[in-house]
């Protein structure tokens, strides 16, 4: 599918580009429509539509459309190995092609052709085409295709058994200095050359190019390569009697292949007998491992018996033998202590790689979700500043409160690791507890319908309008237990309750209960509902859905805010959840306490603002000109420096992830010509370890996005200023 998805990419830009009829776009639209088709695994309309490509391109003489769209065909033919009509397609296109000047789509025809003969075993012709290529791609300069073109010719030339030829191709492209773009081809030679050397028999050499090869798939992240990389493995292990690694190398390639069959949907065929073959080895390797494993035992119990009978007989006949005796048993436990020291270190290493590769997890996945989060808060923030109507006003407020939960709830889940060790602390803040309570209700007020429910707040009148205590953590806790309540409860009613415990002059504690008519908890579960993915029981989790993290999350901030939570429930009955918490008393809320800055300092400022998603884009430029700043928008990072370099600006805001040149190194290259402009990065990564990275490349401050919005005024006025 790699194969006619790259393909279908390039010759899809190409069409993109050629605005001059109607019929080209026809083309290009039926090619879309082949492709989603494939992505689907529905070749038969796949092939149909790329027919009627080519049939439309043939009928409006476009010669170049003809042969992307008969390349095109030649690589679905491909994808489902009828090797045949591959190749007589490809020499349609490439006929074509070879009447128009030389081209990418051209080489990269000669190219396909070339895997086809590779795949029918004729290397001597799939040798011919790749030179095909690898000509056209140095007449027209392109020499980034070469590597790729050298790899393959590498291995036609180990088909054939030149293995010294192979191994110098194989060998220059490893010597290559790494780049973002030829780890794939670094990868490839380098599982080559593992399977040369273990063909050659040299078997430790190959086991270094292989775990090489790893290490590099790790940027390429191809899963087919790392089932190749983990089959070669296993086979040099089992060469070398290392039962336990030939084990753990098959049993990782037989997963790895069951992913590959999930992804792509393979129809069963030849490929189950192999799999058949390889479980067969993966048992016999098996039986191999345990029976070595026997036979150290008894050999380590041979050994043991043999070092006692030589030291009861070295005591019963020269005493002077015991210091020798003690002096070797001191260096044997001197040589354990080694041991045991590797291997912690080795278990160190690979703590270490899964630590880094966690937070690489974490750091994709806050940006993924903060980036439509930016577009939602946003926008909510925007349309609350234009007057909306009064009947709309509730909407948004309630918008705007679920879109803030959900960017702290993410910002939580990210951090559970803190939250575990401790380090997430209380916060005090003045807010108004109704208020809160009454935001959770209409958030939720569309699941209580769904579920026919009834929900209820009950709120003691003597609690004080205004609370000091973590409002964002009382509303996870509330919203995850309010949503568990209106989830498992239909036809019924949900109540929250708050009553007031205790009051002082500067402190009050209220006890709230969460209390619903639902299926209820049996007993034997209630002791570990409230650990991580505990749901009760399979059936629960298949009925209504979820993680099992909420009640765990729950249970952890209430222990943070210095509560316990109590649970009673009755199967078919109902659950309550209750705890008590302390607050302070707060003082009346001022909608304008927050703003700590001056907006006079913002009129007529010239902002230059770095980023390139539409949607963001927009929002910032309107937050912006509602405080009279004047705006100027560029989209990369090659003409942000320009910019900088030719124009001067009050303020630059720089987005780190830029098609091309980032924003970070934009930033380095600007502060060698100018130190003086404020440069304040826009980022959606998670900064708790990130923010100091970021200012040494010379940016003078960090806003995360979803932007906050006061905060976001706030620091540009700190720096504007």
């Amino acid at each position: 599918m790699r194969l006619t998805v790259v393909f279908l990419l390039c010759f899809g830009l190409l069409f993109s580009q050629n605005k001059k009829s109607e019929k080209t776009d026809s083309v290009s639209s039926y090619l879309e429509l082949a492709t989603f088709n494939a992505k689907i695994n529905n070749f038969k309309n796949s092939l149909t539509y790329t027919q009627k490509a080519i049939d439309y391109a043939h009928a409006a003489k476009d010669v170049k459309a003809e042969a992307g769209a008969l390349s095109a065909l030649g690589s679905f033919y491909f994808e489902i190995k009828k090797y045949d009509d591959a190749i007589e397609n490809f020499n349609k296109s490439i006929q074509l092609y070879n009447t128009q000047k030389p081209s990418s789509q051209q080489a990269y025809a000669y190219y396909n052709l070339g895997l086809c003969y590779m795949e029918k075993e004729n290397y001597t012709q799939a040798e011919t085409n790749f030179n095909q290529a690898k000509t056209i791609y140095e007449t027209i300069k392109i020499p980034d295709a070469i590597d790729l073109l050298n790899l393959q010719k590498g291995i036609v030339y180990k088909a054939k058994g030149k293995y010294k030829l192979a191994s110098g191709i194989f060998n220059s492209l490893i010597a290559r200095p790494e780049t973002a773009d030829n780890h794939r081809v670094k990868a490839g030679a380098l599982y080559q050359m593992g399977t040369i050397e273990a063909e050659q028999g040299r078997n430790n050499l190959a086991i270094n190019y292989l775990k090489r090869a790893l290490e590099l798939n790790v940027h390429n992240k191809s899963i087919d390569l790392e089932s190749k990389i983990y089959k070669a493995m296993s086979t040099v292990y089992e060469d070398m009697s290392d039962m336990s690694g030939a084990y753990t190398s098959l049993k990782k390639h037989l997963e790895l292949k069951d992913t590959i069959s999930a992804i792509n949907r393979e129809r069963l065929g030849p490929e189950d007998y192999n799999k058949f073959k390889e479980n067969e080895q993966l048992k016999r390797i098996e039986e191999a491992e345990r029976e070595n494993k026997q036979q150290k035992d008894a050999n380590r119990f041979a050994k043991v018996i043999s070092i006692l009978a030589i030291a009861l007989i070295s005591i019963l006949s020269l005493l002077s033998l015991s210091l020798y005796k003690n002096n070797i048993i001191r260096n044997q436990s001197n040589l354990l202590l080694k041991e045991k020291n590797n291997e912690l270190q080795m278990a160190k290493d690979k703590a270490e790689k899964a630590s880094k590769a966690r937070a690489e997890f974490l750091s994709t996945v806050s940006h993924e979700l903060r980036t439509p989060l930016n577009a939602i808060n946003g926008i909510t923030h925007l349309l609350l500043e234009e007057s909306p109507k009064k009947t709309q006003l509730h909407y948004l407020e309630s918008l705007k409160f679920s879109g803030n939960y959900l960017l702290t709830f993410i910002n939580e889940i990210l951090e559970i690791n803190r939250i575990e060790s401790s380090n997430v602390q209380a916060e005090a803040i003045n807010y108004n507890l109704k208020l809160l309570l009454e935001n959770i209700q209409n958030s939720l007020r569309e699941l209580a319908q769904q579920n026919n429910n009834k929900y209820i707040v009950e709120i003691d009148e003597t609690i004080p309008d205004n609370l000091i205590g973590d409002p964002t953590k009382l509303s996870q806790i509330f919203i995850n237990l309010i949503n568990n309540a209106l989830k498992f409860t239909q036809n019924g009613e949900v109540k929250v309750i708050a009553k007031l415990m205790e009051l002082g002059e500067e402190n009050c504690s209220i006890y709230f209960k969460i209390v619903d008519t639902g299926i209820g908890i049996p007993e034997d579960k209630q002791e570990t509902i409230f650990d991580s993915f505990s749901q009760g029981s399979i059936e629960i989790n298949r009925k209504y859905g979820g993680t099992g993290l909420g009640l765990n999350i729950v249970k952890k901030l209430i222990d943070i805010l210095g509560g316990q939570i109590r649970l009673e429930s009755k199967v078919g009955k109902g659950s309550t959840f209750s705890f008590g918490l302390k607050f302070g008393v707060g003082s009346a809320l001022n909608l304008d306490e927050n703003k700590d800055y001056d907006e006079s300092v913002f009129v007529n400022k010239k902002v230059l603002l770095i980023e390139d998603n539409k949607i963001n884009q927009m929002i910032t430029k309107k937050m912006l000109e509602n405080k009279q700043m004047l705006v100027e928008i560029i989209d990369n990072g090659e003409d942000a420096i320009e910019a900088v370099k030719n124009s001067y600006y009050d303020l630059v805001l720089m987005d780190v992830h830029l098609p091309g040149i980032n924003g970070t190194i934009a930033t380095q290259t600007i502060r060698t010509f100018d130190t003086h402009t404020r440069i304040i990065a826009l980022t959606a990564i998670s900064l708790n370890e990130n923010r100091e990275m970021l200012l040494s490349y010379g940016m003078n401050d960090v806003i995360t996005k979803p932007f906050d919005p006061e905060n976001f005024y706030k620091v540009i006025s700190q720096n504007i200023g």
